[in-house]
């Protein structure tokens, strides 16, 4: 595996927390608690998040387009944003 330099939140400058929290605000309630822990008790961001914190404006926009694509005033209820979400990572080989 690739060893990719990242920035811990206990490190984080105000770029940096700004963009994880603000594309944090557009997830679902249910994506607040981390499914796989970080080994330091939660408070960093998951590998494929901190992979991106070397650039707040890269990881806001990668990841906030995710939340924006799970929100609830699109038509498609959230069973369905779920289920194309769980093909698009199976179809991907991805565990998250």
């Amino acid at each position: 595996m690739a060893w990719i330099r990242t920035v811990p939140m206990a490190e984080a400058d105000e770029r940096l927390l700004k963009a994880m929290n603000d594309q944090r605000g557009l997830y679902p309630i249910e994506y607040a608690t981390p499914v796989h822990a970080t080994g330091d008790g939660g408070k960093d961001a998951p590998g494929i998040v901190a992979s991106h914190s070397l650039i707040p404006e890269a990881l806001y926009h990668a990841f906030s387009t995710f939340g924006v694509l799970m929100s609830p005033d699109l038509p498609l209820s959230r069973r369905h944003h779920e289920m194309i979400a769980t093909m698009v990572s199976v179809t991907n080989r991805c565990v998250y």
